[in-house]
């Protein structure tokens, strides 16, 4: 009996032993100081619900006082950063298309003339409202912000015109989501979110899960190049990309009511960039790993940051400009601009060119460097 009762001695062994084979295990013990680290200083710095200085381009037909008292206002609550001035009505519907900008403002001629005598002229403002949380405060700022822009310019005779509703109308245009449905943005991004995860996890347990069953020395005697191999361990799983993306779409489609007015064919061949670029990290991954589980690891400490950082759970505009540049080197953050894009605004070839480039120079460089690990594995 005296056997079977708590043995400190026993129990101090077993405890440093856990420590010497967490010790060894240096990845999983980097992982485990490093992810809270990631964390606390993504959701600290970089996450911010409530993005300033937001991109605006301004259609200006008046240039007068009152439009330039106006504009200045307009900046001066931190949510509008004046950066284009587009001469055409059809430049400025192409900087919304495309990303560049989140609003654009467009004042009528014969504004300042219409003011004076108290027609309560309209102000147009367009907000690109595939992502409502990135422009709902900065929509409500300039709401309360028409009432009382002109106040100091409304002197003498002009005093009147700042009673009743104000000296203007702004009619305010939510682009490509009028009703502001969050599902209009979560659905499209939920595609990327989960090719992102399964692709690079199921691709960074594929060499690993060779060499754990003892079948990788059997594939390295074979007269397979290293391309060969890496092309055959990842075609598999771009057919299983794209059922996953066939069912998405489908339910979007059908259960959301998520618009699809842009090119699903164009759609389907930026998603084979976009598969293959997360399958060639998770093949990287297998190849840095020594077991199943660090390639688990790998794959979740890519995931997370590729999740916080893209614009999927947080307006990417919101995060400061060194976030901003990391979630550019994501392949995740690229693929969301391209499908919100292509379903919510009809975006063509031209409009999501940018996006593409930096997703095909992801997939080079990652399998480059798949394909030089694997080398050495070779070796």
């Amino acid at each position: 009996m005296m056997g079977d009762r708590f043995n400190f001695a026993r129990f101090a062994a077993l405890v440093r032993k856990e420590f010497i084979q967490m010790r060894r295990d240096r990845l999983t013990f980097a992982m485990m100081l490093g992810v809270p680290i990631m964390q606390l200083l993504l959701f600290g710095y970089a996450i911010n619900s409530d993005p300033k200085h937001l991109p605006a381009a301004v259609f200006d037909h008046d240039r007068s006082t009152f439009t330039r008292s106006f504009l200045t206002a307009l900046e001066n609550t931190d949510y509008f950063k004046l950066a284009s001035h587009p001469k055409t009505k059809e430049e400025a519907e192409a900087l919304l298309a495309r990303g560049d900008v989140q609003f654009v403002i467009e004042i009528p001629a014969n504004f300042s003339r219409d003011l004076v005598r108290g027609d309560r002229p309209q102000l147009l403002l367009d907000a690109d409202a595939t992502d409502p949380a990135a422009t709902g405060n900065a929509i409500a700022a300039v709401n309360i912000l028409a009432g009382r822009a002109l106040n100091r310019d409304l002197t003498g005779p002009l005093v009147k015109l700042r009673q009743n509703a104000g000296p203007f109308q702004l009619v305010t245009h939510l682009r490509y989501n009028p009703e502001g449905r969050t599902q209009y943005n979560i659905v499209p991004g939920i595609l990327g979110v989960i090719l992102t995860l399964t692709m690079v996890m199921f691709t960074a347990l594929a060499v690993t899960r060779e060499i754990e069953r003892g079948t990788m020395e059997n594939l390295l005697t074979t007269p397979a190049r290293p391309f060969e191999v890496m092309m055959g361990k990842i075609f598999p799983y771009i057919a299983v990309g794209y059922i996953q993306t066939a069912l998405i779409l489908v339910a979007a489609r059908w259960l959301f009511e998520v618009p699809m007015i842009g090119s699903l064919i164009l759609l389907s061949g930026v998603l084979l960039l976009f598969v293959a670029a997360n399958l060639a990290v998770g093949f990287t991954f297998s190849t840095l790993a020594q077991n199943q589980l660090q390639a688990v690891q790998m794959a979740v400490f890519f995931f997370l940051p590729s999740i916080l950082l893209s614009g999927f759970m947080f307006p990417f505009r919101g995060m400061p400009v060194w976030a901003q540049w990391l979630g550019e080197i994501l392949p995740l953050t690229h693929f969301l601009r391209i499908v919100r894009g292509v379903l919510l605004k009809g975006n063509g070839a031209g409009d999501i060119m940018a996006d593409t480039g930096a997703l095909a120079l992801f997939f080079i460089a990652a399998t480059v460097i798949a394909l030089n690990r694997y080398r050495r594995t070779l070796d």
